[in-house]
């Protein structure tokens, strides 16, 4: 039985599929499967899927349900003890399964290895801003109250593993981070210190629509965590929007939209279009522009997702409005935050 199988979820995903499958099909390892979701695409994405004559591919269709049903069929579906995900606008560097079988023989007992990515197309600046640090450390961030950064289409999942914590939850467009929280607290994260992803970025994307949902979404993913550090009740998503939407950066959130709107141009070939973008980062928040100088060029931060744990505790009687205790100081292990610089991710 193959070791690795390829978990593609699809949905309207022409015209950059086939390049992303293909750099899939030619990579330098071969024994994998393919399996692909296709999640009620109403383009032409089917059409080419079933075109594609490789042994190794399956298709499963299913009406359209959303990212996380898809990714959770993949992992109902999957045959093979590891599931490789990746994206249908990504593109996958030749050595990427062979760098992935490379490490999964180190280290088996692993719950998830995962690399960084090079932002696409061509002329975009810059990678995906990415947590390193070996399984202790990224557990270190974890109790500490703040999030990893790793990019989706970069990581490799153990799949019992993953099944045991539960797989991928809620439909927010961060069910990435949720997951991500749960298996460093369970499992080994493991990192791949090079280049395996090339990680489009597109004004139609999820997160350049979404970007203040998938903020304020983060913010409820932290929420759980800190309510599980803190051995509290969470409320709902539902009923903690509102009081989540008071730590919201707007400063952040501008600077966040126009430097990705700059990187964006730049792919375009675009040049006037991406500095005025550029200027309008650095207007919504210097801090903000600093520190992400400071990530590209210093190297020794550690990178993280989310806001200061104590930023939460202070709305604790509206977040924990059940909670007998109260949070007075943050939790055991929250003497490491001071170490970690809390950003937005890119």
């Amino acid at each position: 039985m193959s070791l690795l199988t390829v978990g593609i979820p699809v949905f309207n995903a022409m015209p950059h599929l086939p390049e992303s499958l293909g750099s899939i099909l030619r990579q330098s390892y071969g024994d994998f499967e393919i399996l692909v979701i296709n999640d009620g695409s109403t383009d032409s994405s089917l059409e080419y899927l079933q075109s594609v004559r490789d042994p190794r591919l399956r298709i499963i269709n299913q009406e359209n349900q959303g990212v996380t049903v898809a990714l959770n069929r993949i992992l109902a579906e999957i045959q093979t003890p590891w599931l490789v995900r990746h994206d249908g606008d990504d593109i996958a560097y030749p050595q990427r399964m062979a760098r992935v079988v490379e490490y999964i023989s180190r280290y088996p007992d692993a719950g998830m290895f995962y690399s960084f990515a090079k932002f696409q197309p061509k002329g975009c600046l810059g990678h995906f801003r990415t947590t390193k640090g070996t399984p202790g450390e990224i557990r270190d961030v974890v109790t500490s109250g703040y999030l990893p950064i790793v990019c989706h289409p970069t990581v490799v999942l153990n799949v019992d593993r993953t099944r045991a914590l539960g797989g991928y939850r809620f439909n927010l467009h961060v069910e990435d981070v949720d997951l991500w929280w749960r298996m460093a607290l369970h499992y080994d994260i493991r990192m791949i210190p090079e280049v395996t992803v090339g990680f489009r970025q597109s004004a139609q994307g999820i997160t350049s629509s979404n970007l203040r949902n998938q903020i304020l979404n983060t913010l409820y993913v932290q929420y759980l965590l800190l309510s599980y550090l803190w051995k509290q009740d969470p409320l709902p998503y539902e009923r903690a929007r509102q009081p989540l939407l008071y730590l919201l950066n707007s400063r952040k959130l501008k600077f966040r939209a126009h430097l990705r709107a700059f990187n964006i141009h730049l792919g375009q070939g675009d040049r006037y279009g991406a500095f005025c973008e550029l200027g309008r980062a650095i207007v919504a928040s210097p801090a903000a522009f600093l520190n992400r100088v400071l990530d590209e060029f210093a190297g020794q931060r550690v990178i993280v997702l989310g806001d200061p744990p104590a930023l939460f505790a202070t709305h604790a009687e509206v977040l924990w409005p059940t909670s007998r205790t109260p949070l007075c100081r943050l939790g055991p292990a929250d003497s490491r935050a001071q170490d970690y610089a809390p950003i937005l991710q890119s």
